[in-house]
């Protein structure tokens, strides 16, 4: 026992040490340990374990919201961990926000603990206890108060268990997240229809059209529509007229009250179009805005429809269509004569009224024909047609249509000359893209087929087969009647006898012109135009006005056609004295005709020599006494302006003494009532200013 004891003594006394030790270090730590580093790495440790907790059970509690597999938000195609990802200052005002309101459920929660132990320890029954609870809380407030109970004790046990999901049949929770829908672009209404048909690469072209027409102005219009030509020839012709077409007629109809500047510029966008990239692209467009006009028309939108008509007008303004068009659609509305329709003829008559009578004259008194019977049938018919006829648009039509029967022009149609649009045009030859011939309900017909915007298209305009065998029967004899008629005149190539074909059967000069540009003859072969005109003047019978203005009309269109005009006059100046009387006749009064009309100048005899009396033979000196007799036919204002233009020009000062002494000498001596006139013409010769126009 001693022996024991004594062990154990000294057992004791070697543990004793070891504590005495271990109480020194753990002093010396608790000693080191109250620096300020230290404690705040031990507050940070602590700290990140709570909030390592937080963040697991907010987690918890998001994913069951937002219903993922598992009760996870770390999958890869959720996206919703950078969603969450809160900045460090917010992450910390969130971590102590979280601290206070879990104590206070804690001391909450100690609280009603005491106070239900005392009251069963006191023996209250349960209807006391209820009877200090509010009687007016619903029960859907203390379910959600025993909700809140749940959840504080889970989070003051630290048991983060994870809750069981809610499945049913209704709601099912997907084995994948839902991918993030892509990012739908905005489409405009008109072209709805057409989503998910469409090319994507068509559809990019069509914005940039679309950019184009909004940027579109008189300044800017030649680049424009050089682009867009561009655009279209990339394209199909079909799906480029398509696009273009919708896009021009939407920009055109859609939006404000247009007016005329903007249908203008639109109208000869068109022009410019066609004669770039061809005039199928004009003639589908035209069938597009018939059809819109007409289902613009049935929903009774003015707008709209006044916008389609000043386009449609400045279409015929600019040349793209023909009067013909514009008469069968006023014929068209007259028939009807509803309050639209008076509307959309005022509109047409105020835009290019003047210029369809000017184009033909008997259309437009078929036109007011019908409008007159039209008027005539709402008199007599009942009390609404005399309100039409009594409205005030319907009398400002009448007005309109009375002033362009009396020539009076309206002072609208002398706002907006457009010269600079119509230099443009000139210069891309938009006579050869001119639609003749074409009706309105050609316009509208479904079942066009082929090249219908041609105007030789005669199957279409009749339906008796009979009739059109006859008509191209007629039409093969009259084509060998006039080949044989030109092998007779010495035309002996297939460019001067198609050229003579067309000058000769042309219905006016009008259709002669048109004609003869889309022969669209190579190289140099396009002189042989005048020389051949020239030539069928002077084998007339009578001399016929019709050959002076298809040669005006020509020289006005090119300016090569005046100088082959020139050198083909002087050519004949050189046969005078072997030519027959009648030839040499007609030739005179070509020839004063073109120096009237001011298509040429007096500059073009500057070849004779009026002074030499060898040159002036009995043929000669009758010649050019017949010109200056023709001329002097003229009224005196004309006259002083014809002489003028050669008296500012130093070089035919000789030309001026030649023809002053011709006309005294074998002129007046022959006719002295032109004594007058030749006063007019000497005080014409002299003057210095100019040329008085």
């Amino acid at each position: 026992m001693l022996k024991i004891g004594g062990v154990n003594n000294d057992s004791y006394e070697h543990q004793g040490s070891a504590t005495a030790k271990i109480g020194k270090v753990k002093k010396s730590v608790k000693k080191r340990s109250k620096s300020k580093f230290e404690e705040y790495l031990l507050k940070d440790v602590q700290l990140a374990d709570i909030y390592a907790e937080e963040d697991l059970e907010l987690e918890r509690k998001l994913a069951k919201k937002l219903k993922v597999k598992e009760g996870k938000l770390r999958g890869l195609d959720d996206g919703l961990n950078e969603f969450f990802e809160l900045p460090c200052d917010l992450e910390l005002e969130y971590a102590e926000e979280n601290d206070l309101k879990r104590r206070k459920k804690r001391s909450l929660g100690k609280k009603s603990k005491r106070q239900e132990s005392n009251c069963v320890s006191n023996g209250a029954p349960d209807s006391m206890t209820r009877a200090s609870e509010p009687q007016d809380v619903p029960d859907e407030v203390h379910s959600r108060e025993g909700k809140k109970k749940t959840e504080t004790l889970k989070d003051d046990s630290g048991l983060h268990l994870p809750e069981p999901t809610e499945t049913s049949e209704e709601e099912e929770v997907p084995a994948k997240p839902p991918a993030p829908e892509a990012k739908m672009k905005y489409i405009a209404p008109h072209l709805r229809t057409r989503v998910g048909s469409e090319p994507e690469e068509h559809s990019q072209l069509r914005r940039r059209v679309r950019g184009l027409l909004n940027r579109l102005s008189e300044a800017n219009i030649e680049s424009i529509t050089g682009e867009t030509a561009t655009i279209y020839l990339s394209l199909p012709r079909n799906v480029g007229s398509q696009i273009l077409s919708e896009e021009v007629l939407a920009s055109c109809a859609g939006g404000p009250r247009g007016n005329e500047q903007y249908a203008a510029v639109f109208a000869a966008f068109v022009a410019g179009m066609a004669c770039l990239v061809g005039v199928d692209f004009s003639a589908k467009l035209m069938a597009s805005l018939a059809k819109y006009f007409k289902d613009e028309y049935l929903k009774e939108d003015n707008l709209s429809l006044r916008n389609l008509t000043l386009l449609l007008s400045h279409l015929c303004i600019f040349g793209v269509c023909s009067s013909d068009l514009i008469y069968d659609f006023l014929i068209t509305l007259s028939r009807r004569m509803t309050e639209i329709d008076v509307a959309t003829i005022l509109t047409i008559l105020q835009s290019c009224g003047m210029k369809i009578r000017s184009d033909d004259p008997t259309a437009m008194k078929n036109f007011i024909m019908s409008v007159q019977n039209k008027v005539n049938e709402l008199k007599a018919s009942n009390e609404n047609g005399q309100k039409n006829i009594n409205g005030k648009r319907m009398e400002f039509m009448l007005e309109t249509i009375c002033d362009i029967k009396n020539n009076k022009k309206r002072t609208k149609e002398d706002s907006a000359p457009h010269t600079r649009i119509k230099k443009w045009l000139q210069k891309l030859r938009v006579e050869d893209v001119l639609i003749r011939g074409i009706k309105w309900s050609k316009l509208l017909d479904p079942n066009k087929k082929g090249q219908w915007w041609l105007s030789g298209d005669i199957a279409s305009a009749t339906d008796n087969v009979e009739e059109v065998a006859s008509t191209i029967d007629k039409e093969v004899l009259e084509a060998r009647k006039m080949l044989e008629l030109a092998s007779a005149q010495s035309m002996n190539t297939d460019a001067r006898r198609a050229i003579f074909c067309v000058i000769m059967s042309g219905e006016d000069y009008i259709d002669a012109f048109e004609k003869l540009l889309r022969l669209d003859l190579p190289g140099k072969q396009d002189r042989d135009i005048i020389r051949v005109l020239v030539e069928c003047c002077l084998r007339e019978k009578v001399f016929n006005k019709y050959y002076t203005v298809l040669a005006s009309k020509l020289c006005e269109h090119d300016k090569n056609h005046k100088f082959t005009l020139q050198f083909c006059i002087w050519d004949h100046f050189k046969k005078l004295e072997e030519m027959a009387l009648q030839r040499s006749m007609h030739l005179a009064k070509f020839v004063a005709e073109m120096v009237t009309s001011f298509t040429l100048s007096l500059a073009v005899l500057k070849t004779v020599d009026f002074s030499d009396p060898e040159q002036l033979n009995p043929k000669r000196i009758m010649h050019f006494r017949m010109l200056f007799e023709s001329i002097f036919e003229h009224p005196e204002s004309l006259i002083w302006n014809v002489f003028s233009r050669i008296a500012v020009v130093p070089e035919l000062e000789p030309l001026r003494y030649g023809i002053e002494f011709f006309i005294k000498e074998y002129v007046l001596r022959s006719n002295e009532g032109f004594a007058a006139k030749f006063k007019v013409m000497k005080k014409a010769l002299n003057n210095v200013e100019g040329v008085l126009m």
